[in-house]
């Protein structure tokens, strides 16, 4: 069984609770299945707080997806940006005295976070080094990775079987297979909110295919719950078009809205679901619920995983970390410019639990 390790409290004056146990990791309580998850997603999400992009400002928001336009925004206010969020490696100290008698539950985005940002998608993995540092964290710490691709694609690519796996903004959630001391069945999905959309999604996906063939380097992504339509090698004379021809084949879709990510336009279930509320759904399942000997660590790129921070913020009870190397708007606490600090971070996090341990 793996040992989830807590930072010790050796110099606490008061007592804290007992860190968690290992089969915690695993809930002793029943898990929250797909049709509890449905429940708690029912009602249309609130499009004024979510980020769906609305008429006329389409363009403006692929634009700002940019690094070239973030990085011509955010020269002024850099110095003022990160003295607000700080570069977690650089205040570690901080973040392990937070964390100090807790046990932490780590939250992790894919790409742009644990892989790099590429031009095709579909190469977008995680180096060896990555990969060793995610499956370290995972033997110390309950470890889930929240990604807006398809659950199937980070698991085939993180392959590591004490992992969590939350895919399509949270919308396809299934336990670790390393699970057997519980008396679900250890590849049981814990939840999919999403599964009427199941045919709505695959018609546009068809539709948005056929339209992006005239518009070179577009590409449309199927990940089962959502959609993504890239246009990170979209000429950016094309990029009106582009958003003009998405637009038109959600015009018969109103159950389905449009957010953007970097250099990437998403399409979802107008449901009341997303990494947020993933990560409250995972808290659960895993047994920490309400519990205040928890201190969870969010690490994400991109605005899906603003909607995690708030969460986080809200709770008061962890940190969110954001992988960036331009200021950007965020709830997050403290920042890392790029995959490989996210690796250094992971090592330096483990390394400190086990000396305390």
């Amino acid at each position: 069984m793996t040992n989830h390790a807590a930072f010790a409290a050796e110099d606490a004056v008061t007592a804290v609770s007992p860190p968690a146990q290992a089969s915690l990791h695993f809930s002793l309580f029943p898990p929250r299945m797909a049709s509890d998850c449905k429940k708690a997603a029912l009602g249309r999400m609130d499009l004024a707080a979510s980020g769906v992009l609305r008429e006329g400002s389409l363009v403006d928001s692929m634009k700002a997806s940019s690094p070239r336009y973030a990085k011509f925004a955010a020269a002024a206010d850099h110095e003022d940006w990160m003295e607000k969020h700080p570069l977690a490696l650089e205040w570690f100290e901080a973040v392990q005295a937070a964390a100090k008698g807790n046990q932490i539950v780590m939250f992790l985005d894919y790409d742009g976070t644990l892989s790099p940002i590429v031009e095709d998608p579909e190469s977008a993995i995680m180096t060896e080094d990555m990969r060793d540092a995610v499956r370290s964290v995972s033997q110390n710490f309950p470890t889930a990775i929240v990604s807006g691709r398809g659950r199937d694609k980070v698991h085939s690519t993180a392959t590591n079987e004490e992992l969590y796996y939350a895919g399509s903004h949270g919308m396809d959630i299934k336990r670790p297979t390393t699970v057997s001391n519980h008396k679900a069945k250890a590849d049981e999905v814990l939840c999919q909110p999403a599964t009427e959309f199941l045919p709505v999604i695959q018609e546009v996906y068809e539709a948005l295919t056929a339209k992006m063939e005239s518009i070179p380097g577009a590409m449309v992504e199927n990940n089962k719950f959502c959609l993504s339509v890239h246009f990170r090698c979209v000429d950016e004379k094309e990029w009106d078009v582009l958003g003009e021809e998405v637009r038109a084949v959600l015009e018969g879709y109103p159950d389905l809205c449009l957010t953007k990510g970097r250099k990437v336009l998403e399409i979802r279930p107008s449901i009341k679901w997303d990494k947020g509320n993933a990560l409250e759904f995972l808290l659960e399942s895993l047994g920490y619920a309400g519990r205040g000997d928890v201190f969870l660590i969010y690490i994400g790129d991109d605005r899906t995983d603003e909607d995690a921070f708030k969460v986080l913020r809200d709770m008061g009870q962890g940190i969110g970390v954001l992988v960036t190397k331009f200021p950007k708007e965020t709830t997050a606490s403290y920042s890392l410019r790029e995959p490989a600090e996210v690796k250094d971070f992971l090592r330096k996090l483990v390394k400190s639990s086990v000396t305390k341990g």
